[in-house]
Order: C-alpha cells, then sequence, then structure tokens
C-alpha cells in the first residue's frame, strides 16, 4: 500500500487537484469522494502505463535565521 499525498481546492462548480508527486497533472471532480477517485486513476495510469514519467521529489532545507 502507497499513501499518496495531494492538493485540492473547490471552485464554484467542481473540486480540483493533482498528486504532489505529479503537479503538472490535474484533475477534477464534482465532489471530494469522485475527485479522490479521479486522483487515483491517474495515479495508475501514471505510474503502469507510462514508466518515463517520474514522480517529483521532495526535499528539505535548513535556514539559519
Amino acid at each position: 500500500m502507497v499513501e499518496l499525498h495531494y492538493t485540492y481546492w473547490k471552485s464554484t462548480t467542481h473540486y480540483l487537484g493533482y498528486l504532489n508527486d505529479f503537479p503538472e497533472h490535474l484533475t477534477q471532480g464534482k465532489d471530494l469522494p469522485e475527485l479522490e477517485e479521479m486522483l487515483l486513476d491517474l495515479y495508475e495510469m501514471l505510474t503502469e502505463e507510462n514508466p518515463l514519467v517520474e514522480p517529483h521529489r521532495q526535499g528539505r532545507l535548513l535556514v539559519a535565521v
């Protein structure tokens, strides 16, 4: 099992969102459960059908202030 993180917001008519590992691939749903279903479908499509698509990596910087 893989834990997926996503970012979403509500427009006037739909929920829009993307997987944090693939921010350039936006999807939408009429409600949050539909958006989550679309995000799962997107993840499967990006990772199973197109092995050339690499997820974005996240780093962390420490800044002295």
